[in-house]
């Protein structure tokens, strides 16, 4: 028996690795199969086994069908209002009255960006051969994530399937709605940001050094401090403003790689949760965000600890993803959903509260909807707030640092001015 090597997704979209015994490839992926999994690379563990090609090892995109294997090389994740529109079009084919794999043929023709008709195409083909439409799209995680496999399995359990994904197309628009006014709070200060620093440059490396000349004809002028300092920049400008990109690519590269260590993520999450202003409008973001689809998943019949877990994922904060994991550990060992995470010190106490309640009353999913709801309305109003209060400091900095120019150029003026009247 030879040994094979394994890259492979769950049904949940997580990554696994192994290893497995087989008489040979293809007996490892249909092992593979069998466990639930769906793979995507097996490779040989032995050089003598099995030998591939002069590549090194078949990769899985010579043993998949081709229009599954194009899907996969993409491997670009839909965006939120892309997950949307598609799961609202099926929805709306499913309500007509159409069987699934006929939805899921319209599906290829129609318009759906983000989502190539390939997938349409696969989901349609493992459904005809008799996999659940949940399997199918666990065989394309990268394009569909747990969330959705795992609802749509629930409402294939439930007999729900179209009232399932008209929720989920609901919920993906709603997280794509906040994403959107959030980026829509952010365009007027960084556009006045970005005026303002052209303005700036263009009058230090263009306008001032037109002066520089009528500065420098009065040797026996002793220019006021501001004009010096004006005069020192503009020309270290004009003379490294090459090393100023260099330094500033460097510094960004080393941020990008920072943040991209365990360690350097969990540091930028937490300082985002803890900056002011800004860190109100992400707090209020990831709280109804975890309500939001922890709610969900419970309403459609996803059992807590697996809803817990693809929250867990969901949610883009190390900290905040730690916290719930410490929740289901909680509730693993017989808590209510309440205390553990009122232990973890990083959620609020209203949504404790709610949450407490609808333990009570037999309802957590009505409950979390509840907190969803209140975040979300309390997010509008912190992002009008931060908007209203990031406009006029921007402006001020910009116009302090343009009369802080203007004042050394008339300075220096006067300086000249009152030397030729001596």
């Amino acid at each position: 028996m030879a040994q094979f090597t394994y890259k492979a997704r769950r049904r949940s979209g997580e990554l696994v690795e192994g290893i497995l015994e087989g008489a040979d490839r293809a007996a490892a992926l249909v092992q593979l199969e069998k466990l639930g999994l769906f793979p995507l690379a097996v490779n040989s563990a032995k050089p003598g086994a099995d030998k591939p090609a002069a590549s090194g090892g078949r990769s899985l995109s010579s043993l998949l069908p081709p229009t599954l294997a194009a899907q996969l090389a993409k491997r670009r994740k839909p965006k939120l209002q892309e997950l949307a529109t598609y799961t609202e079009q099926l929805a709306n084919l499913l309500r007509a009255g159409m069987p699934l794999t006929m939805a899921l043929n319209s599906m290829v023709s129609l318009s759906t960006k983000g989502i190539p008709p390939e997938v349409s195409k696969q989901l349609k083909q493992d459904v005809t051969e008799g996999r659940s439409l949940s399997d199918a799209m666990a065989r394309q995680g990268e394009i569909f994530p747990g969330l959705v496999i795992n609802m749509v399995k629930a409402g294939e359990q439930s007999g729900a399937l179209e009232e399932v994904l008209r929720r989920m197309s609901g919920h993906f628009a709603r997280f794509a709605e906040a994403q959107g006014k959030f980026k829509s709070a952010m365009v007027y200060p960084l556009l006045v940001c970005l005026v303002g620093v052209a303005l700036v440059w263009f009058f230090m490396t263009k306008v001032l050094p037109q002066f520089l000349g009528l500065f420098a004809s009065f040797d026996n002028v002793t220019l006021p401090m501001t004009t010096q300092v004006l005069v020192n920049t503009s020309r270290f400008l004009a003379k490294w403003w090459w090393l100023l990109l260099v330094v500033g690519s460097l510094l960004a590269l080393l941020f990008v790689r920072f943040k991209a260590s365990p360690s350097g993520r969990r540091t930028v999450d937490r300082l985002k949760l803890k900056l002011p202003v800004v860190g109100r409008v992400v707090q209020l973001n990831l709280f109804g965000q975890f309500a939001q689809t922890l709610g969900t998943l419970m309403r459609n019949g996803v059992p807590v600890l697996n809803a817990l877990r693809i929250t867990e994922q969901v949610v883009p904060n190390v900290i905040l993803g730690e916290a719930i994991a410490k929740t289901r550990e909680g509730v693993t060992d017989g808590k209510t959903l309440a205390q553990p995470l009122a232990k973890s010190g990083v959620f609020p106490q209203l949504m404790i509260d709610l949450i407490k309640i609808g333990e009570e009353t037999g309802d957590v999913p009505g409950a979390l909807e509840n907190v969803a709801d209140t975040y979300d309305r309390e997010l509008n109003l912190a992002l009008k707030a931060m908007s209203n209060l990031i406009e006029p400091i921007m402006i001020i900095l910009i116009a302090v640092v343009i009369g802080f120019i203007l004042l050394g150029v008339i300075q220096a003026m006067f300086a000249i001015t009152q030397n030729i009247q001596r």
